[in-house]
């Protein structure tokens, strides 16, 4: 596997004077939950390149459709702060009917696989059905707050429309503080995405990763890393 090497900062502490630390991620800096990575060229760009196996699709013919645990993810300690990364998506070939080019961030990633997540669906941003719209972006808390269970308890609380597309770089920056987060887009200074209650509580702490679903073919890169603790 070729290795390739994308920069990040990790701030190390949050004082008068402090030094940031530049680090360069390696593929074999992540752990890999179900997934492949490997580094890649796309659209004339260095990236990372991340799929998940084909049997790994779901079928929904024999099961629930559901968030899962499919990331790349880098062990560190996390608490609050600043998580910042360019993402891309496409689907892949064969992709079900509910492919979305699902892609996005985890944080907070325990020793015992919780995780606090905040995702895209590219192709709700520009599908002709409102509804599907306002579902472009999603905030999921592993295992116990996927998807389904927030959108039935909590009905447009933890899901929102934004403005994305397939096979283009789309830039997130999470900001974490206690048991809030906001998600910012393309470095819009206005949130796309507000939690005010994020489920695993405020003491949680782990890794960072980038978490894809089935049929995407996802990319990454200059993924950037500002822990405020």
């Amino acid at each position: 596997m070729r290795k390739i090497s994308l920069a990040a900062a990790m701030l190390l502490a949050n004082v008068t004077g402090s030094m940031a630390i530049s680090q360069q991620f390696e593929v074999n800096d992540f752990r890999l939950s179900g997934v492949t990575l490997e580094g890649a060229m796309y659209q004339g760009d260095a990236a990372f390149k991340m799929l998940m196996p084909k049997e790994a699709i779901q079928d929904p013919e024999t099961e629930a459709l559901s968030d899962r645990d499919f990331m790349a993810w880098l062990p560190i300690d996390f608490g609050d702060g600043v998580i910042e990364v360019e993402v891309a998506s496409e689907l892949v070939e064969g992709a079900p009917a509910y492919a979305r080019g699902f892609i996005g961030l985890t944080f907070r990633i325990s020793d015992d696989g919780s995780f606090e997540s905040i995702y895209l669906r590219p192709t709700n941003s520009i599908a002709d059905d409102q509804v599907r719209r306002n579902h472009s972006v999603q905030y999921v808390a592993f295992p116990d707050y996927r998807f389904d269970r927030l959108r039935r308890e909590f009905p447009e609380r933890y899901e929102s429309y934004a403005e994305l597309d397939l096979k283009r770089w789309i830039a997130m920056k999470i900001v974490v503080s206690g048991d809030h987060a906001k998600l910012f887009l393309d470095g819009n200074d206005r949130p796309s995405l507000i939690i005010n209650d994020l489920k695993l509580g405020s003491e949680q702490r782990g890794g960072v990763g980038v978490w894809l679903e089935s049929g995407t073919e996802a990319y990454f890169r200059n993924l950037k890393i500002t822990p405020n603790d």
